[in-house]
């Protein structure tokens, strides 16, 4: 069909998703963007959040952490840091994911006392990842 792509998530531990879907939703760096058929080729990296697919079956969301997008005309690959459904996400997977953005955050104001660039970029990838807990009901507790 001209109005589906290829979609394919993979994580280091396993491939999470191969369909044909209509529309996808990435978190990207630089801002949320969508994804379908006929896009212009496009890398991205990602920023951690929700991804979504919208496919013939109905919509599957991933929590993302980081990785890369690669976006085509006729496919999707993601390449992604770590990833897990939605429904896989327990409070105890989300407060490991919030310690260590917080450890890279801690690491950086330390390595970086005096340059606010990379300290800045580690508060935003923390801040995004306690959102994404937030958007799903979950909180972090230290």
């Amino acid at each position: 069909m001209a109005d589906n792509l290829q979609f394919d998530l993979v994580s280091p531990e396993r491939k999470l998703a191969s369909v044909q879907a209509t529309e996808i939703q990435i978190p990207a760096a630089e801002g949320a963007m969508t994804a379908m058929a006929g896009h212009a080729p496009t890398i991205t990296t990602l920023r951690p959040g929700i991804l979504r697919v919208v496919h013939a079956g109905g919509t599957d969301e991933y929590v993302v952490s980081g990785g890369f997008a690669e976006i085509g005309a006729e496919s999707v690959s993601v390449l992604a840091e770590r990833a897990l459904p939605t429904a896989e996400v327990t409070q105890e997977a989300f407060q490991e994911m919030v310690a260590e953005y917080r450890a890279a955050h801690e690491k950086a104001l330390e390595n970086f006392k005096n340059e606010p660039g990379p300290v800045d970029d580690a508060a935003r990838l923390l801040a995004d990842m306690v959102a994404v807990g937030t958007h799903m009901g979950l909180s972090y507790q230290e």
